[in-house]
């Protein structure tokens, strides 16, 4: 069946359900092709709803930028995305809060036989960068080649595009290198590409050692206040998914359409780099190495990424303490 299909069958199931009055519905954002839909399905599949105490209510969304849009007028209660923006948008006064999800985060990936081993070697090539000049990757590069003498916003020419783009123009040799997000990553991982960095090696060859998460759930810290015990619940529960999809082949092949592949190579690399991103801890020196690459990011773009406000915002991350 088209995973497109089978995903928009499992939103209307999930929005079908009935609601009991003693559960919280949970009004979530998802896009068809986030892995928050794999663990939404694998929750259903595996039965992890029935005795819950939420109900969850998916929304069907196009982008991230349609989530935060969605968020910000109140149609959802929830959708998955990046404590840089929580951070901006606490700064403009609102009570965004955000708890991780995953911490993979991409990657540098080239030809199986280029030449180019360091960051040096990309001097007078062309990188195509997925999610335009503001990338939290891109911009944590810049400041890695800064470190080693380079200014890479000078040396090479860029090519910002949509992932899927500059996959192909990858494949056709359009560009030298890549840097794009983990899925996309993943798929050209599994045609024999190869990856130079992480997102990942690029935080710790800046000097940072603690994971870091790259996205995570985003709602109104009131909202998650308010409901608190069903917060935590399906936080939890969504944690059991994805450990079952990731430790029980029999669960993972229940929700393999989703990766929109049928290539087994392709799915086992997937699996491979979407298990890498669990969230094993969640503490205060991971706290604190996240506002270390603030403070990076916010030297670099003219802070237009992290807005004026030169420290991560207190509040930033939700705490069900």
């Amino acid at each position: 069946m088209n995973p497109k299909i089978l995903f928009f069958i499992f939103t209307a199931l999930c929005s079908g359900m009935s609601v009991a009055s003693e559960k919280t519905a949970i009004r979530l954002g998802v896009m068809a092709s986030g892995t928050l839909a794999w663990e939404l399905a694998a929750m259903k599949s595996e039965g992890l709803l029935e005795n819950s105490d939420f109900a969850v209510e998916t929304v069907a969304l196009a982008n991230q930028q349609a989530g935060k849009v969605a968020l910000q007028s109140g149609s959802v209660d929830m959708i998955v995305s990046d404590w840089i923006w929580v951070s901006s948008m606490r700064a403009e006064g609102t009570d965004y809060s955000f708890y991780p999800y995953s911490d993979t985060s991409g990657g540098l990936l080239l030809p199986a036989d280029s030449n180019i081993k360091n960051l040096a070697d990309l001097k007078g090539k062309k990188l195509g960068i997925a999610g335009g000049e503001l990338d939290k990757n891109w911009l944590l590069l810049q400041a890695l080649g800064k470190q080693q003498g380079l200014d890479l916003n000078q040396s090479l020419e860029k090519v910002y595009g949509a992932p899927p783009l500059l996959n192909q123009q990858f494949e056709t040799k359009r560009v030298d290198a890549l840097l794009t997000y983990w899925q996309f990553a993943a798929r050209l991982e599994a045609q024999g590409y190869r990856q130079l960095l992480s997102g990942e090696d690029i935080i710790r060859q800046l000097g940072i050692t603690e994971a870091v998460p790259s996205l995570g759930y985003v709602f109104k810290q009131g909202w998650g206040d308010q409901h608190k015990h069903a917060l935590q619940a399906f936080l939890k529960t969504t944690q059991v998914a994805r450990d079952k999809l990731c430790t029980a082949d029999e669960a993972w092949q229940k929700i393999v359409a989703l990766t929109e592949t049928d290539n087994p190579s392709t799915q086992q690399q997937l699996r491979k780099r979407y298990c890498q991103g669990r969230v094993e801890q969640w503490t205060e020196a991971n706290k604190q190495a996240a506002e270390k690459i603030y403070g990076l990011l916010h030297q670099l773009g003219d802070n237009k990424l992290t807005g004026k406000a030169a420290q991560l915002q207190a509040g930033t991350f939700w705490s069900a303490d």
